[in-house]
């Protein structure tokens, strides 16, 4: 089968190697760069499965930078695009996905488009009406930064919601599950089949219920740091309870990503006419960390701030909403110097402050130093380093 994705970020990447070990996919990007990469082996991105089917060289993917051609034969069009969140419009900005089946539907009318980028609920319903078809799925993606192909390899679950009026697309919705079933690892995958619209909300109620849990053990750990506690004690006695489980429970500087922070925005703003307590406080409870962690920092007065890292986590090489950044920002914006540690960053400086990619450097310039994980590198210095960090593995 001729499958063409659109984007190879994370979520396109993956997929496409995914589906390229039984089937023919183009994958397309807008960057030379990374089509080069892909089409010679090589990830773009950081994800230890996808670095390592590449390399293998036996998948049946090519990548290219014409869209047009990808998709004039073939019969799935799955989009990635990224759908960042517009803080003035409060909405996602679906300009990208709208660019990308404005051109399906010239070059290839027939073909099926799967929307795989995250949308606001009802998206996918209003560009069907709009362009008068059936032809369009959405399919929602579940997966961890760095460990993309990984959770598609072995997925929690495969969700696909198409017009529920269209024979067509109900068959072409099973087809298109069987396809991620077929280079899938794990075996008796829980699957649903449901409209698009559902679908779109079981994207944004899962990343909110995450970023919820994160918010939680957040303000478990501010009240037990406000009142001298053992937040590590509490935590522990608390997930004990099996309803509850110890799992996604180490305290942070707030939650981050490419996900969480614009899929809970966007689930609010959907939420505009409709009574809600909680899912305002999500968002707004990520704001009040940061200041607090901020606040923390700032009563202990130091002179140069040293941030170890801007990507969201180990293993990752996303900055995109990272919580140390919105520590560094606050920070700074109270006249603290701050000094940057980011091997991964290519600029010398960072939003106006320097980038060292010397470590032992890094730790002799700067009297203080704030991580959001704990590793085993900043060891000879820990009594310097402020972090929320309670079990170094997440």
């Amino acid at each position: 089968m001729k499958i063409a994705v659109v984007g190879t970020g994370y979520v396109g990447l993956a997929m496409s190697v995914l589906l390229a070990q039984y089937n023919d996919v183009v994958a397309v990007d807008i960057v030379p760069e990374k089509v080069d990469k892909i089409n010679s082996g090589i990830s773009p991105i950081v994800d230890k499965e996808i670095e390592e089917y590449l390399k293998k060289g036996n998948l049946r993917l090519t990548a290219t930078c014409d869209l047009a051609q990808a998709v004039r034969d073939a019969e799935f069009v799955v989009v990635s695009t990224p759908t960042n969140y517009d803080e003035k419009l409060n909405y996602f900005d679906t300009s990208s996905v709208k660019s990308v089946i404005d051109k399906v539907r010239k070059e290839n009318p027939d073909a099926f488009i799967v929307i795989k980028s995250t949308i606001p609920v009802g998206y996918t319903e209003s560009v069907m009406e709009e362009y008068e078809t059936d032809h369009i799925l959405f399919s929602p993606e579940f997966l961890r930064e760095g460990r993309a192909l990984y959770d598609n390899l072995y997925p929690s679950r495969i969700i696909v919601g198409f017009d529920t009026d269209s024979e067509e697309a109900a068959e072409k919705a099973e087809l298109f599950m069987g396809l991620l079933k077929q280079g899938a690892l794990k075996k008796d995958i829980p699957t649903l089949l449901m409209n698009t619209t559902e679908a779109e909300s079981v994207k944004l109620f899962a990343n909110t219920y995450l970023a919820l849990r994160v918010s939680f053990f957040n303000e478990l750990d501010t009240y037990a740091e406000v009142r001298g506690l053992n937040t590590r004690n509490i935590i522990d006695g608390v997930c004990l309870d099996p309803r509850i489980g110890d799992f996604y429970n180490n305290p942070s500087f707030g939650y981050g990503g490419y996900c969480l922070p614009k899929d809970t925005k966007q689930l609010l703003a959907n939420y505009e006419d409709v009574p809600n307590n909680l899912i305002t406080a999500i968002v707004d409870a990520n704001r009040t960390r940061k200041d607090f962690i901020a606040d923390r920092v700032w009563a202990l007065h130091p002179k140069k701030v040293g941030v170890y890292r801007l990507t969201m986590k180990a293993g990752s090489d996303n900055f995109r909403q990272s919580a140390i950044q919105g520590i560094m920002k606050r920070i700074k914006s109270r006249g603290i110097e701050c000094v940057v540690y980011e091997p991964a960053l290519k600029e010398d400086n960072f939003f106006n402050s320097k980038v060292v990619r010397d470590l032992d450097e890094f730790k002799r310039e700067c009297d203080f130093i704030i991580a959001n994980r704990i590793t085993p590198e900043l060891q000879d210095v820990v009594d310097k380093v402020y972090t929320r960090d309670l079990f170094g593995n997440e």
